[in-house]
């Protein structure tokens, strides 16, 4: 039954509609549309479970569920609905000689999209599906919420990608597996968190979640555009941060030797596939710790995250499979450059001559900073496996620490899987004089826009001086975890209520004029 067509109606204005069904079952049945507060419920797949195929007569246990209607077949002296919740469908019956004459009128004046409860026993129909069979009194269906908007043209998918983002709420509704992605995303940051405070006995003693200021009178951390706001009780401008790295450092000083934070951050730039302005980030800092050991962690906790909430080592993503087993590929900056460019960087007449074949200006540029340009563009787009990039330019990572025997190589690593940057681990820079110099040298580095922002942090500095232990970093990008993971290929598909640009008009008019097309189907 749940697959057969929704009934036709009598056409007209369907928003008038449902609103005369509103006034009906106030003023007719006495009935709250707008419902209250309900014990005992189960969810739809719990319910389906109980079904017994071998016995369905007096044992078949009775259930109360919920749910929003995705079909409403009225044929008469029984009436069919499909229920949605987060676990699934459920096909529910209410026949009007298993309930109350009063509750069959409800059921009558019930809509696609209601919400509704029904409690019945579960049992199945004469084609064998499985059913929630109303009966009893009053309470055997109840109006949890009328539904006031007609529902998408089609319950089996709003497919307008501009339309989903803009109204989650419809684009959970009808598309199950946007609901489920959301679910994993809950039970991804979840298993991180009880990853770090009960780690495996490789990894560690716990990490300890904090919390840092979100608000920053000195944007530092990265290299990123921030968000200005401005406190009117203090008369200060602060900034939206663009990392925690800086006060999670703080930490260390005061004697916390292993913390994290998974944080939202604000960065003022471009939106495309894999960035959107407000994201959310995992960075922990480990006392006594190095890239090595980051690099350690990255791979157990991604690892134990595809197997426990993707089911398998091996994951697709894409057109491609991509193999989360351990250990993770791990290759130097400058041997992945050669391998994809036959020739590892260090010769500049080559570079440069690189650089123009690739159509990049390099008039007057750092040869690192060329350097930089030319991997991007010709060896990101190849790392689809899991992938550690280390040992970086030590000029192109003023946070870090540089090999004892190699100071012109940095201990950082980048992991790279389906050609985007996952992650981003250091071996902490902790001398404070060595910091201050580059942190002095970037600024001087800053065109005159990005230097009316970033200033010189004396207090961090003032913290190093004070002493901070020699440490490992890693900063994993959650959104894009979130996204290898749930095989979603756009950042929006993983974000609940990404950015949008705004829309001409106001947006409740556009909402109106899709309730209105929607309608439109609904009375055909």
């Amino acid at each position: 039954m749940a697959n057969q067509p929704p009934p036709t109606t009598t056409g007209g204005d369907p928003v008038a509609d449902r609103r005369r069904k509103l006034e009906r079952l106030r003023d007719e049945l006495g009935v709250d549309p707008f419902g209250g507060r309900t014990d005992g419920l189960c969810d739809l797949q719990t319910a389906r479970s109980q079904f017994d195929p071998e016995n369905q007569e007096d044992a078949r246990p009775s259930v109360a569920v919920a749910g929003r209607v995705m079909l409403h077949r009225d044929i008469g002296k029984l009436i069919f609905m499909t229920l949605r919740d987060q676990t699934g469908d459920l096909q529910v019956a209410i026949s009007k000689k298993q309930v109350d004459a009063e509750v069959f009128k409800l059921a009558k004046l019930i809509d696609m999209g209601d919400v509704v409860v029904v409690r019945g026993r579960v049992g199945a129909t004469k084609t064998g599906e499985i059913t929630v069979w109303a009966e009893g009194n009053v309470a055997a269906v109840e109006i949890a919420c009328k539904s006031l908007a007609p529902p998408p043209e089609k319950w089996k998918g709003l497919q307008d990608a501009e339309l989903r983002y803009r109204r989650r709420y419809v684009d959970m509704v009808a598309n199950p597996q946007v609901l489920e992605t959301f679910m994993k995303r809950s039970a991804i940051v979840t298993r991180i968190r009880q990853f770090l405070s009960d780690p495996p006995a490789e990894i560690g003693a716990p990490f300890v979640e904090v919390e840092t200021p979100m608000m920053q009178p000195i944007v530092g951390g990265a290299a990123a555009r921030p968000f200005l706001t401005h406190h009117n009780a203090l008369d200060i401008d602060l900034y939206l941060r663009i990392a925690p790295e800086l006060y999670l450092k703080r930490l260390l000083v005061g004697g916390m030797p292993r913390v994290y934070e998974i944080n939202r951050n604000f960065r003022n730039e471009g939106i495309d596939h894999s960035h959107n302005p407000e994201f959310t980030m995992l960075e922990l800092y480990e006392a006594f710790g190095d890239y090595r050991s980051m690099m350690a962690l990255a791979e157990q906790l991604i690892h134990a995250l595809a197997v426990e909430i993707g089911g398998d080592a091996a994951l697709p993503f894409g057109e491609v499979t991509i193999d989360y087993a351990v250990p993770f590929r791990r290759a130097t900056y400058h041997d992945l450059f050669a391998e994809h460019n036959g020739f590892d960087g260090g010769d500049t007449e080559n570079l440069v001559e690189r650089a123009g074949a690739l159509h990049i200006e390099h008039g007057g540029k750092d040869h690192d900073v060329l350097l930089s340009e030319v991997w991007d563009r010709t060896v990101e787009s190849n790392l689809v496996q899991p992938t550690f990039v280390i040992d970086y330019p030590a000029s192109l990572c003023p946070l870090t620490r540089p090999k004892t025997d190699q100071p012109q190589i940095a201990e950082r690593f980048e992991l790279f899987i389906a050609n985007m940057e996952l992650a981003n681990a250091y071996t902490e820079l902790n001398d404070p004089d060595v910091q201050e110099a580059n942190f002095r040298r970037q600024i001087r580095g800053l065109d005159e826009d990005e230097a009316t922002f970033r200033n010189l942090d004396n207090d961090f500095l003032d913290s190093l001086r004070v002493g901070m232990p020699p440490a490992g970093g890693l900063g994993i990008g959650i959104d894009r975890l979130v996204m290898l993971l749930t095989n979603s290929q756009s950042i929006r598909d993983v974000i609940l209520f990404p950015l949008m640009r705004p829309q001409a008009g106001r947006e409740q008019e556009s909402g109106r004029a899709e309730e209105q097309k929607s309608g439109k189907a609904e009375g055909r």
